[in-house]
């Protein structure tokens, strides 16, 4: 690693993940490179899709994406995820420069299962927030300190975070990420959207401007 990205780390840190392949991955909107990373304290695995040189100094458009079955594969309309990862693989492609991680932490943090015992009770009337709290989950469980690592591990310091969530800001940022600026990543989500939406604005106090 070099001296810059060392820079970037808190001193008693180390990387506590590792760089297991890196491929082509030619997409219908541009051709990127794949990378796998696995966790050394947990059965975690991450993919990371980026463009472009990595470089500490010059500010670069990054996004963690957490997985989401539902919206990244089978084009759910129930959230914008879907379309907020192809978003950001579109501004990367414009930017030339970039770096996508996605990490496991489906819903939130509480996996796929659970995640549909919590559509259940949205389909009964709870919102996204009230759900897991009556499924006895965290509101967000989500760790983002070795999706940060990951990006040091690319050769990043300094970013511009793809993302709505200022508590994701503030995780990369006491993670040692140099944030340069926040790139607003809002979608034209459908209507069954509307409400997970509003919800995740008023409750989870995610960046969104729409009525």
């Amino acid at each position: 690693m070099s001296k810059s990205i060392q820079n970037c780390l808190p001193r008693t840190h180390t990387i506590s993940v590792e760089k297991i392949a890196v491929a082509n991955l030619p997409t219908q909107i541009g051709e990127f490179k794949i990378a796998g990373y696995r966790s050394l304290n947990s059965n975690e695995e991450f993919v990371v899709l980026f463009k472009g040189k990595m470089e500490a100094n010059i500010p670069t458009l990054v996004r963690i994406h957490s997985q989401c079955l539902t919206g990244d594969v089978f084009g759910s309309i129930k959230c914008d995820c879907g379309l907020q990862l192809k978003k950001a693989m579109e501004l990367i492609e414009i930017q030339g420069r970039g770096a996508i991680v996605y990490q496991q932490q489906e819903g939130r943090g509480i996996g796929i299962i659970n995640k549909i015992r919590a559509y259940a009770l949205q389909d009964d009337g709870a919102d996204t927030v009230e759900a897991n709290e009556r499924l006895g989950f965290a509101i967000d469980a989500r760790n983002y300190q070795q999706c940060a690592e990951i990006l040091f591990d690319l050769g990043l310091c300094k970013v511009r975070v793809m993302s709505n969530n200022p508590d994701k800001m503030e995780a990369l940022e006491k993670a040692g990420l140099q944030i340069i600026d926040r790139v607003p990543i809002e979608v034209e989500a459908q209507e069954p959207a509307a409400h997970y939406l509003r919800t995740k604005r008023e409750k989870l106090g995610h960046l969104l401007d729409f009525n």
